[in-house]
């Protein structure tokens, strides 16, 4: 995810400093509709490339180990891969309303951290998207589905405010 993280920061904010995306506004294609093919892009190449991650794991683990011995294994993999559609979102805001990349990834890596450091608090615990990454407690059945299922509504509401900021941001920038 950091790796995915750090290559996609320069998605947008490429576009804004080469000045590619003048000419597709100025013949008519909606603002909104960049963003959206771009977000497209990313959510469907963070899906990929973790489904190809996690389908080598788990071959490899069921040929040399039992993946038996893991419970939830699905679930826990689902949470993972919706901590990272988070993430992009966060990604994709800060580019809509950063200049620079190193902004945008600073913006992602401090609403991240902030939410790592929220966890620490037992109470919040259970809301924080943070919640999503503690899979091993899934795995080991120390933890069930419906413990996540309050962080999982936190991280579906926060893409859909991302995403719905990301346009409105988008759409007044000056490119």
């Amino acid at each position: 995810l950091i790796v995915f993280v750090l290559v996609s920061s320069g998605n947008f904010t490429a576009e804004y400093e080469k000045g590619t995306l003048i000419p597709v506004v100025t013949r008519g294609l909606a603002r909104w509709k960049i963003l959206a093919a771009k977000s497209v892009f990313l959510y469907g190449a963070w899906t990929v490339l973790y489904m190809t991650c996690f389908g080598i794991t788990y071959g490899y683990n069921a040929y040399f180990w039992d993946n038996g011995i893991a419970g939830n294994l699905f679930f826990a993999a689902a949470c993972t891969w919706l901590f990272g559609v988070w993430v992009i979102a966060l990604l994709i805001l800060f580019s809509a309303v950063s200049k620079t990349g190193s902004q945008v990834l600073l913006g992602t890596g401090g609403v991240a951290l902030g939410v790592y450091l929220l966890d620490m608090f037992p109470k919040l615990d259970a809301f924080l998207p943070a919640r999503l990454m503690k899979g091993l407690e899934l795995m080991q059945r120390s933890g069930s589905p419906e413990d996540y299922y309050a962080s999982m509504a936190a991280a579906g509401i926060t893409i859909l405010l991302c995403m719905g900021g990301a346009v409105l941001s988008f759409g007044r920038k000056q490119l």
